[in-house]
Formats: structure tokens, sequence, C-alpha cells
């Protein structure tokens, strides 16, 4: 889909700001850019739209040389999606999303339908949202209809350099959650820039480590977790990182943890065991990209199989696992809780994950359940 073909970035003060960079990127697959400041992640994710022209080498799209293309029309079959947002404040969100399919020669009525599909996509409810100008809605809000209005010409490539890092950590969080379920439901070609490495392993099919203008390491998360490159990668890697009344007796919601430690199926073991080393839980719930049930993988399961380097989540996971709906009562949990094999209940709600109710969660809500009810 993308190839970088020996590509040099010299400045006129004779900075050289990438060197000698060969790359692929193949069609459907989000790759992360990552690397210190100046590391030329940024440069290299620019000149693909040509924001920035290379000194020397080609790049290619779909085979074609992309410096025989004119830029302009580059640009509006490629989304971007920057840390500033960029929205424009004198438009309503509708208007923002519609932009380039208006500039393509979309009809109207084409256009206005794909508004509606995508705020639903990203969990906007269009008739509430689409009349708003960006200062009435949150930062969190004004990134998810950045990251839309990038999508919005149904462009096969999205550039995004930075998109959340001006963002409080829980809408962070919750927009790296939305790009992974998004990349699996649109399949969409994606660079994405970050100095994050922890949203690079959650986010991205292959990471590019870079480093003064080169590439140091590019490979899925799960092999550079097993096998960082170097030093450089390895301190890349390095360290990181409620309640409603009831007037009877407390049901699972009471009783569970709403923040709950999940992972695709798709992911590779080293990734998921240093998921459970950083969280600091000895099982992950295993979801599809609806956040729909699965299954559990244990770290005694992980700890089995973790040699194997050719597994992923999905052929470990114990599929028959006992669930609990959120209103289930207090006596339904203490019954599986008398197996003392099971040490995690998944609480669903429509078959989605809601929560988790360990043991100390049940102690805990049952404490606090009997404190507010005196």
């Amino acid at each position: 889909m993308i190839r970088f073909e020996n590509v040099q970035k010299q400045y006129d003060d004779g900075f050289v700001a990438l060197k000698n960079i060969n790359l692929e990127i193949k069609n459907g697959e989000l790759v992360t850019l990552i690397g210190p400041s100046g590391c030329g992640k940024t440069t290299t994710m620019r000149m693909i739209n040509r924001l920035t022209e290379p000194t020397s080498g080609k790049i290619y799209i779909d085979g074609q040389d992309i410096s025989r293309v004119d830029p302009v029309e580059l640009r509006r079959n490629i989304g971007y999606v920057i840390q500033q947002i960029g929205l424009f404040p004198h438009m309503t969100i509708e208007q923002n999303i519609a932009l380039v399919p208006k500039l393509k020669k979309w009809e109207p009525a084409s256009y206005l339908k794909r508004v509606d599909e995508l705020l639903d996509l990203v969990g906007l409810d269009p008739p509430t949202f689409k009349h708003r100008y960006p200062s009435e809605l949150s930062g969190g809000q004004q990134q998810r209809v950045g990251v839309i209005r990038a999508l919005a010409a149904e462009p096969d490539i999205i550039l995004m350099d930075e998109p959340f890092s001006a963002l409080d950590p829980i809408s962070r969080e919750q927009l790296q959650d939305d790009i992974v379920r998004l990349q699996e439901e649109i399949q969409k070609t994606i660079v994405f820039v970050t100095h994050d490495m922890d949203e690079a392993i959650k986010i991205a099919n292959r990471i590019a480590i870079m480093k003064d203008g080169e590439i140091i390491q590019f490979d899925t998360p799960d092999k550079i977790l097993r096998r960082p490159a170097n030093d450089f990668v390895r301190g890349f890697i390095g360290e990181n990182r409620l309640k409603q009344d009831h007037t009877l007796v407390p049901t699972a919601e009471d009783l569970m943890f709403s923040s709950v430690v999940t992972s695709s199926p798709k992911r590779g073991l080293a990734e998921a065991f240093r998921l459970m080393k950083e969280k600091k839980v000895d099982s992950l719930m295993i979801t599809n990209k609806n956040r729909t049930f699965l299954g559990v993988v244990t770290l005694k399961e992980l700890e089995k199989h973790y040699k194997n380097e050719e597994l992923l989540l999905v052929d470990i996971v114990d599929f028959n696992v006992t669930t609990l709906t959120k209103d289930a009562d207090v006596t339904s949990v203490a019954e599986i809780f008398q197996n003392k094999d099971v040490s995690a209940i998944p609480v669903l709600d429509d078959n989605k994950l809601v929560g988790v109710i360990t043991r100390s969660s049940m102690m805990r809500g049952l404490a606090e359940w009997n404190f507010n009810k005196q």
C-alpha cells in the first residue's frame, strides 16, 4: 500500500532529518511511528501526503510514485488527524465532517447520511451533536469528530499525528479503545505518530521505532516486546504506567469492579503478559470490537503456552466461563465463589462486558453497601 524507498530528508541548514528510510506499510494495517522528539517520525508521516517533500528517494502508494500526483488531489484522498484537532469553529459539527465530501462533489443526500453514520460510529448521537459548534463539545468529543472527519470521504489512508496527546488520561484511553474498535470495523491503512509506547502497543499492528532519522526496529508489538533490537528499544519499552443504592440486597453491579483489564483475541502472548504485569492482574477478559465478552485467559494458562510465539490469545482463551448479569443477586455471586478455582466472575449486560467481580471486590462491595444502609 505505502512504500518508502531510500527516502532521505536534508534541510538547507544541513540537518538530516531522515536517513535512507525503507518502509513498507500493508493495506489495512495500523502502523505507529514512535520515537523521541526530533527522531523523524512526523517528517516521515507528512511525506505520505506531501506536506513535506523528500530530498531523495521515492514514496509509492499502490505502486504509484506520489511525486507525480497532484498534492491537492492526493490530500483529498488521505484522511489527516492532528493533535490540535483543527475543527473550523464557525462551522457546525455536520459542516466540519461533510467538508471534504462536499469538495469531492458528493451529493448532499450522500454526505449528510455519511455524517450521521460516522457520529453513530463514535457514540455521538447525530440529532444531539451535528448542529452544535466545536466550542460546545468537550475535548474528547472534539477529537472524536476530528477522527471521523478524516473518515468522511472514505479514504484508504488515514494519517494521525499524536491526536490524543493533549487529552486527559481517561479521554485518551477511551479514544485509544475507539481506534482499536474502529480499525477492526473499517480496516483502513492508518499511520499513527506517537511518543507513548503504551499507546503504540495497545493500538498497532506493527510499530516502527525511530531514532535520529532512522528506523531502529519495525515489527509487531509482540515481537518487539519479546526481542527488543537494542538498549534504546529496551529503554523505550521501559516502565510505565461506583454504585447504586438498592433497597433489598446487593447485586452483581454493586459488587463488581467496572474498570476491567481487557484484551483483543488477536493479541500476542508477550503483549498479554506485559499487560497483566502492568495492571497487576492474574487474568484477562477477552472481548471483541463491540466489547462482547468471549472468554478469559489466566496467567497460569499464559505461562503454560508462553514459549510458543505463534499463538495468539484466541488460541488459549477459555470460552467456558461462568458469567452473571449485572442484576444477579449476591447469593448467585457467593455460590459461584464456592468453587475455589474461580478467581473472577465476568459481569455482562446484553452479552457486553461491564465489570468483573473478585473475592476482594465482593467483600469491598458488601462493606460499602452495608455502610450506605446505615
